[in-house]
């Protein structure tokens, strides 16, 4: 099988898939690979980096009223049960072992701390990728032109151009699908992680401004003793 090289005026032009087949090897298959997974995490991102998931109103709402009735039992079954941002971090300094406001504080910040590093790491397979992409067309690239030069050495510098042609079009061709992977890859990355940061920083003001109102350990139990 042999390449027929693009040309101003092509006698026989070589579409993308025609070239497509004929580069395909072990890189290919990795790059395609990649592809699929991107196109995965792209949607998961889509579905799942929203604000309605990350900072739903319902629940900070929910909070908000729990703690102006003063209903510390309602609220503790509410933010264990409830799986947004705010409610962990609330829910954390209400388990905190320590009776003193600092130590509320400690767990709360751990808590923001980890969810912010969970929302992060639904996007930075993207990363990944779009850094890859390119090294694995590289590497591609390479092959491709060791499989031409190993051409003309073997014919004594007279390999024809059809032959010379086959290694240099793997050649472009790999670097090509390195690259439509990764700009994909990394411009979505770039835009939910912004994203994913803004949502983040929102959430942490509200849940810090909600752990400030809850009650010292002392004062539930206090209230508690007294119903």
């Amino acid at each position: 099988m042999t390449y027929t090289l693009l040309t101003a005026n092509p006698v026989s032009g070589v579409g993308l898939f025609e070239l497509f087949l004929q580069s395909f090897d072990a890189f290919t298959v990795l790059l395609l690979l990649g592809s699929i997974v991107a196109v995965a995490v792209i949607f998961r991102c889509v579905m799942e980096v929203r604000s309605a998931n990350i900072l739903p109103v319902e629940s900070e709402r929910r909070i908000r009223q729990l703690l102006r009735d003063g209903k510390l039992d309602e609220l503790e079954s509410f933010v264990e049960r409830d799986g947004a941002f705010v409610s962990k971090v609330v829910h954390a300094a209400l388990s905190s072992p320590g009776t003193s406001p600092t130590s509320a504080r400690d767990a709360a910040e751990l808590a923001a701390s980890e969810q912010c590093a969970g929302w992060f790491r639904k996007i930075d397979p993207l990363s990944v990728i779009g850094n890859l992409g390119p090294l694995l067309g590289l590497a591609g690239t390479v092959w491709g032109m060791i499989y031409a030069f190993t051409s003309l050495g073997q014919t004594g510098g007279q390999a024809s151009a059809a032959a010379l042609s086959a290694g240099i079009a793997k050649a472009l061709f790999h670097t090509l699908l390195g690259l439509m992977l990764a700009v994909p890859s990394l411009a979505v990355y770039g835009v939910y992680r912004s994203r994913v940061d803004q949502l983040c920083n929102r959430a942490l003001i509200i849940s810090a401004e909600l752990v400030e109102m809850l009650p010292t350990r002392g004062a539930r139990a206090a209230s508690k003793g007294s119903a």
